[in-house]
């Protein structure tokens, strides 16, 4: 059962008995992309899934719901939005050693309060006519003189952005990182502004020469008549940090603090993080499954193959308050 949250619906589900063989989802995603996951569970032990797709506010629902709260499993992206999840006290941390053999330890919380279950990756968008693909090789780089004028980018603001900022504050401090940041403002072709496919139209269009945007995006692009041919006008990326690899983020799943079924929703986070779940998952949203022995799709792996920066999440959560200030500080968007 698919619903769309609102102020009545939780009212009634808050109402409504807890049945044994149920478990009750709030999803950043949209349940079509949660459906062939929810089938199998469902197939594989009976237990029944229920999803309410948000668009915003999950957070804040939870605390006020309390110990009320329907929820059992929240389903999100990004790793600042798992971090705040954390941080509100709406999550319980989690042990199992399904889970631990599944998800490597860059990829959940070292207390066990979400678990990752697809990476993304963010790349370059680089203009196949424009752009030698091997200029682009370092997120350092992107500050340097030759990018002047080339670059489009979304807000400076927005979580992908914070995460990436976070990453480099990880890797090189405050005082570089700022430096870097004030660099990359300067190579900008255009204001901050649109989604990671605006960019990749605004290359196309021959406004800027690279971007930065998530993997996924071409997969999505790619499967919009609209849009194939801005995907095709570009070329993807992967550079690294100097002292680590590619800046990936995460999809992940957390437990909430009420969980009114926390055995079945136990039982569906160990079935979300095996290899065939995973694939499935990834599949849907062009990501990168992340179990051992789990492989992405076949158009996923024909963008190339990248080694993944090996920083806990969780310590880029921890800094993206810190990466947002930089960002404020240099005025990014202005």
């Amino acid at each position: 059962m698919f619903l769309r949250l609102t102020s009545a619906l939780v009212a009634l589900s808050i109402a409504a008995p807890a049945f044994a063989q149920e478990v009750n989802l709030y999803s950043y995603r949209q349940p079509e992309l949660l459906k062939p996951l929810t089938d199998a569970f469902t197939e594989k032990t009976g237990i029944k899934v229920n999803t309410a797709f948000l668009d915003k506010g999950m957070v804040e629902r939870l605390k006020a719901e309390g110990r009320r709260s329907p929820a059992d499993l929240i389903f999100t992206v990004d790793i600042s939005r798992l971090g705040a999840a954390v941080e509100a006290g709406v999550t319980q941390a989690v042990t199992s050693d399904v889970l631990t053999a599944n998800v490597p330890p860059a990829y959940h919380d070292p207390e066990g309060h979400w678990w990752g279950l697809t990476t993304r990756a963010r790349i370059v968008y680089a203009s196949k006519d424009r752009v030698d693909p091997a200029e682009v090789t370092t997120y350092e780089d992107l500050a340097a003189p030759k990018w002047k004028g080339r670059i489009c980018t979304r807000s400076g603001t927005h979580p992908y952005t914070v995460a990436l900022v976070a990453a480099m504050l990880h890797h090189h401090g405050e005082e570089e990182t700022k430096t870097w940041l004030q660099g990359v403002k300067d190579n900008l072709a255009r204001k901050p502004q649109g989604n990671d496919r605006a960019q990749v139209k605004a290359i196309w269009a021959g406004e800027c020469d690279i971007s930065l945007g998530n993997t996924y995006y071409m997969g999505k692009m790619l499967s919009d008549p609209e849009q194939t041919e801005w995907a095709n006008s570009v070329n993807v990326l992967f550079p690294e940090f100097e002292n680590g690899g590619t800046h990936v983020n995460i999809s992940g799943v957390a437990m909430t603090a009420a969980a009114p079924n926390r055995d079945n929703a136990l039982k569906m986070m160990e079935f979300l993080t095996t290899p065939e779940a995973q694939e499935v998952y990834a599949e849907a949203n062009y990501e990168y499954p992340i179990a051992p022995g789990s492989e992405a799709a076949d158009l996923v792996k024909s963008w190339g193959s990248f080694e993944a920066d090996d920083t806990n999440l969780m310590t880029l959560a921890g800094l993206r308050e810190d990466a947002l200030r930089l960002v404020e500080e240099v005025d990014f968007d202005g």
